[in-house]
């Protein structure tokens, strides 16, 4: 079973496609024109060991938000296509991850009910001026809803915002890598509904 999917999504905002191997090698390929945010998926990638490529084109000068937003859709739609009837997955995945002083906690249940829980510092300077330490969330937001998941995502303690974003997209990673793995013990989908 080959678990990838390509999404397109052509807005008057954005121009996104992604490519998504699930069962990959964490091999990525992002150009999103936003640096910080390419280091950031490029963490992902590597470290849930999926490939993929992104390629956006946005309307930075405007704002990064759209950018980021959009891009988050698309992944979350690239997940849910990918994944198909989640028949035999694990479903759910969790992971600390620590950055230095920073530490952590991503949780996250292919539930196909979308709902983020997220806890994180508020009022932090724009990281390398540009990147607001807020499109963390926003992102995160933007995955959520269209992987259809139930995220819930708690920085413990921190001070760096560059060390905090990092541990989010790398705890996602972890967390997302879990849940996605094959167990040879279920059998169909992992629910009593019978769906996901």
């Amino acid at each position: 079973m080959t678990r990838t999917a390509r999404i397109e999504r052509v807005t008057g905002e954005t121009d996104i496609t992604i490519d998504l191997t699930i069962d990959g090698r964490g091999h990525g390929h992002v150009q999103t024109r936003i640096p910080f945010f390419d280091h950031m998926l490029n963490l992902f990638a590597r470290h849930s060991l999926v490939d993929l490529t992104v390629q956006a084109d946005g309307d930075i000068a405007v704002d990064l938000h759209h950018t980021v937003e959009d891009t988050g859709i698309a992944l979350g739609q690239a997940f849910t296509r990918a994944l198909g009837d989640k028949r035999g997955i694990c479903r759910y995945g969790h992971a600390y991850v620590p950055m230095d002083e920073t530490l952590v906690r991503v949780v996250i249940d292919f539930s196909g009910r979308p709902f983020l829980d997220y806890r994180g510092p508020e009022g932090l300077m724009p990281i390398n001026g540009t990147f607001a330490f807020t499109l963390v969330e926003e992102f995160l937001r933007a995955f959520t809803n269209n992987a259809g998941v139930n995220l819930h995502v708690e920085i413990l303690h921190g001070r760096d915002a560059h060390h905090m974003a990092e541990a989010v997209f790398k705890g996602l990673a972890k967390a997302v890598d879990a849940a996605c793995q094959l167990d040879p013990r279920v059998e169909g989908v992992p629910s009593t509904k019978g769906m996901l």
